[in-house]
């Protein structure tokens, strides 16, 4: 059976396709705000510090997204906290604070769930997204988009020039924390795709290979985009043919298109 017929004979397979698509669309858009920002340990953070959310909506009986956006929005706060009140620096903070909620997580699991489900925490399991899950992760992603769209400007201003955006009435700190809010959601429906590990680099990757060849933010966004959506699809489909784990494989296929990018602008810029 060929990969175009196992997606249109088994509905398993095909929201999985989807899913991956989305998720990969979303996490290059939000990625290059996070890019742009110097937040990318931040996201590193962030998708990390959400497993103890997901250990107790696990423990509770509720949907895994609650739990594990509570966590990501509480990180955040905490990480804001101990830069504002203290004299603690920002990598230090982020770091005490995402390896302390992992930690956490990671207890609370080894002690209710198996190893397996663990893994499948860590690095997704996209085969197994149910129809709950691939309605709330579409629901999330289109939400999150449609503010982009809709925000273009104040996250533009405020990303590029906060001063001038203050300025003009707007409040930088605040639209920080907006982003953090997408980032935490962008984390949580990745989750099931890519898993916890990985999600930083769906996130970061196809941003960055964006921002090595355009010069505008909505150019960037729509090429990180479209990375991200390549990799999926291309992710999945070598899941399928070689029977590896498919987070993995998206994310390998997204590192292999920033290297080519990479490669190719430095050949340019020595023979220019």
């Amino acid at each position: 059976m060929t990969f175009l017929d196992a997606i249109l004979s088994y509905q398993f397979l095909s929201r999985a396709m989807i899913t991956a698509a989305v998720v990969g669309i979303v996490s290059g858009a939000v990625g290059c705000l996070i890019v742009l920002r110097n937040l990318s340990l931040m996201g590193d953070a962030m998708s990390h510090a959400v497993l103890p959310g997901v250990a107790i909506s696990y423990l509770l009986g509720i949907p895994t997204f609650i739990g594990a956006l509570i966590s990501g929005l509480l990180t955040s706060t905490v990480i804001s906290t101990l830069i504002e009140y203290s004299k603690t620096k920002r990598d230090a903070a982020i770091g005490i604070t995402f390896t302390t909620f992992f930690s956490i997580g990671v207890i609370i699991i080894s002690m209710v769930n198996s190893a397996t489900n663990l893994y499948h925490l860590l690095f997704g399991n996209i085969l197994t997204v149910s129809k709950q899950d691939f309605w709330m992760t579409l629901t999330v992603s289109l939400v999150v988009l449609i503010f982009i769209i809709a925000c273009y400007t104040p996250l533009k201003l405020t990303t590029f020039d906060p001063i001038f955006a203050e300025m003009n009435g707007l409040s930088p700190k605040l639209w920080q924390y907006i982003i953090m809010l997408m980032l935490a959601l962008v984390t949580v429906v990745s989750l099931q795709t890519v898993g916890i590990i990985l999600v930083v680099a769906m996130l970061i990757t196809p941003a960055s290979a964006a921002y090595l060849i355009t010069k505008s933010l909505h150019a960037m966004m729509i090429t990180a985009s479209t990375i991200g959506l390549i990799s999926a699809i291309i992710g999945i489909y070598l899941s399928f043919i070689y029977n590896v784990p498919s987070g993995a494989a998206i994310v390998i296929v997204a590192c292999s298109i920033y290297a080519i990018i990479f490669i190719t602008q430095t050949i340019r810029r020595k023979f220019a």
